[in-house]
């Protein structure tokens, strides 16, 4: 019961960094006609949230299994 508390916190966790990471994306494209600087900032922030998303599904992988 613990594991699946502790996935499911983690799968909440990831989408919360998911939605977050368009918003950032979105803003980022937005701005891009109007203040690049801002544009700059958002798309960083973006890519940053990436790494941690690219960073937990890396942890969170299933075992491969081997045949």
């Amino acid at each position: 019961m613990e594991i699946m508390k502790h996935r499911n916190n983690i799968k909440a966790y990831q989408n919360r960094l998911n939605k977050r990471y368009k918003e950032l994306i979105e803003q980022a494209y937005n701005f891009k006609q109007t203040d690049s600087a801002l544009s700059d900032i958002s798309e960083y922030r973006a890519i940053k949230l990436l790494n941690e998303i690219n960073r937990i599904k890396y942890l969170t992988r299933e075992p491969s299994q081997v045949i």
